[in-house]
């Protein structure tokens, strides 16, 4: 196997030239640079992250710690996955996954301890989270994408309060002043998990200050849910005529469930997506409007701040919040006139 030293030898550099290159530890002039990465490409090498790790007292390991759900990685889940990882591999970083829930802090703790990670970026915040609470008490650098109930873990979010005022807006310039909102779960809700529950609340400001009335419901992650939800949603309000949605798996229902009434979409009624991907919001028919999550640009910004955390540790993060932007599908019209 191919060691450093042979690295030196045949790019005809010293050993530490070579550890600065790989490392990025100090500059070091293009050709050179050029040379040794040809050298090891020739040689076969490959860089040891845990004697890198030894040398530098990092392991060059980020965590990122999310649930693992029945349904598996939606595709906006994807998008702050793959947003993470692309910052971190710029960095030179490799990030692992810790597939545990925000009651599993017992869990986190014991991977903490293990000293394999130099930092952790935490999805799906609840606003009671065992694992944000573990972290912090094994004094590992943490960054939340979200938020607890006290806000005092740096953290990236969505802007909740912008993204609720934006999708109602667009449905009350379009004439809509009934509008039907199913959420996540009502497990999900009473857990406290911080999409469900401050999407609630913004929703519920927002339509105040919009004079629009807005009717929640409750759906499991799944087709069949939504289209139950959605049903039992126009049963008790048969005059809305709009739907947001903020669950992607329960919106299929949500479209079913309003073919099954003979109400065409976006003709009788509209149906907006909260906090959607662009893969899910085209996946229906019709495509739907909907406001996307910045996935990407969160899971970017979650690792890039713990790294800033890591190069200079105790120094203080402000909090982050992104809204989401306005996607016009086919699935939004002007409100129809009923007696």
């Amino acid at each position: 196997m191919a060691t450093m030293q042979d690295v030196a030898r045949l790019a005809g550099v010293s050993v530490s030239t070579v550890s600065f290159a790989m490392n990025n530890t100090r500059p070091v002039a293009a050709a050179t640079r050029a040379r040794i990465e040809a050298a090891m490409a020739e040689l076969g090498f490959r860089r040891n992250v845990l004697a890198r790790g030894l040398a530098s007292r990092r392991s060059r390991m980020i965590a990122l710690a999310l649930p693992a759900g029945n349904n598996g990685l939606n595709p906006t889940i994807m998008g702050f996955v793959a947003g993470a990882g692309e910052a971190a591999r710029e960095r030179g970083y490799h990030v692992v996954l810790w597939p545990l829930g925000h009651d599993q802090g017992d869990a986190v703790a014991d991977l903490c301890r293990q000293g394999l990670n130099d930092g952790v970026v935490l999805l799906d915040v609840h606003l009671r989270d065992s694992r944000a609470d573990a972290i912090v008490a094994e004094g590992l650098p943490l960054v939340l994408i979200g938020r607890t109930a006290d806000d005092a873990v740096p953290h990236v979010d969505v802007d909740f309060e912008a993204t609720a005022h934006a999708g109602l807006q667009h449905l009350a310039e379009l004439g809509h002043t009934r509008i039907g909102f199913v959420n996540h779960s009502r497990a999900a809700y009473e857990a406290g998990y911080g999409p469900t529950v401050r999407m609630s609340e913004a929703l519920e400001r927002a339509a105040a200050a919009l004079g629009v009335r807005v009717e929640q419901t409750f759906a499991e992650e799944s087709a069949e849910a939504g289209r139950v939800a959605t049903h039992a949603l126009l049963d008790a309000h048969p005059d809305l005529t709009a739907v947001a949605v903020m669950n992607d798996d329960a919106s299929f229902g949500v479209l079913q469930a309003l073919r099954e009434r003979d109400l065409k979409v976006p003709d009788d009624v509209s149906v907006l997506s909260l906090l959607s991907s662009p893969i899910s919001a085209r996946q229906t028919f019709p495509a739907l409007t909907a406001l996307l999550t910045p996935g990407h640009d969160l899971g970017r910004l979650g690792v890039e701040s713990l790294i800033a955390l890591l190069d200079e540790p105790g120094s203080t993060l402000g909090s982050h919040l992104l809204p989401c932007r306005l996607s016009q599908g086919l699935s939004t019209a002007p409100a129809p006139h009923r007696h």
